[in-house]
């Protein structure tokens, strides 16, 4: 089932989270294929110059599948390792996805944001929210840790303090509290939202945003730009430790076959290596 409605309004592009049978959740399978899909037309289209991230019915998303989760169906199902490597090839590729957009992404959020739910509605540059909007990151009441980037993404929206205690309580707090932690920009009637948000992108018609050209570059790096550095850093990191492995190996395998081990090799003895004390 297609989770994603797409609209056009000129310049803005609107996606609508769109399971609201089930209040939208997020992490079924192709759910990542989709985001990279439309993420990839919305990167091409030259003309968009903002997108719009909201859901459909009364909730913005409710966050991953629990009853997937329960029943081990979907994602969730097969052995440890399968279910690994779906949750990164699905739902961090949508993660991925949704980082990758070259335009800014307006979240505005119509009702609760939960778990993977608010994860998703912090990636977004913007944040608006509806009176009856909710945000938490519940993960701790079903046994698990967040997944998908919220641990990263979260502190640096609200800070260290306040995103370790809704991590650590598993609360839920309303739309007035996100507004005073920061998680929110403002927040408005439920049915003034989707009339909100384009105003909050500068999508006005009388606004320079409005008449600059598409697709230019922010000046300040994003949350995006930081992520990409510190998982790049962190490849170097990984690289330059396996190399050292391997040059460790390569010389014990030398020590090993050089006649008198070390001790052959630099002509004095190899101190805490002979078996007396050095």
């Amino acid at each position: 089932m297609s989770l994603l409605q797409i609209a056009k309004e000129g310049p803005i592009t609107i996606l609508t989270l769109d399971r609201a049978e089930s209040m939208n959740p997020l992490g079924a399978p192709g759910d990542g294929d989709e985001f990279v899909r439309v993420a990839g037309a919305i990167n091409r289209d030259m003309e968009c110059r903002v997108v719009i991230l909201t859901g459909a019915g009364r909730a913005f998303s409710a966050g991953g599948d629990v009853k997937a989760m329960r029943d081990k169906t979907g994602t969730f199902g097969g052995t440890t390792p399968a279910i690994s490597d779906g949750y990164r090839d699905n739902i961090h590729q949508m993660l991925r996805a949704l980082y990758g957009l070259r335009v800014p992404v307006i979240a505005a959020v119509n009702g609760p944001a939960i778990g993977l739910g608010c994860d998703v509605a912090c990636l977004a540059d913007i944040r608006i929210a509806s009176e009856t909007a909710k945000f938490g990151v519940t993960f701790l009441k079903l046994g698990i840790i967040p997944g998908d980037g919220g641990t990263w993404i979260l502190p640096r929206v609200i800070g260290m303090s306040r995103a370790a205690e809704l991590f650590y309580t598993g609360d839920v707090i309303d739309a007035a509290t996100a507004q005073d932690w920061g998680l929110v920009s403002r927040v408005v009637p439920a049915d003034a939202l989707m009339d909100e948000a384009p105003g909050v992108g500068g999508e006005d018609r009388g606004s320079p945003a409005a008449r600059a050209a598409p697709h230019q570059e922010p000046a300040p790096p994003g949350p995006a730009d930081q992520l990409r550095h510190r998982t790049g850093t962190c490849r170097q990191h990984a690289g330059y430790d396996a190399h050292h492995r391997r040059s460790r190996r390569r010389c014990r395998s030398a020590d090993r076959e050089a006649p008198g081990g070390v001790q052959g090799r630099i002509g004095r003895p190899a101190r805490g290596l002979t078996g007396e004390r050095p």
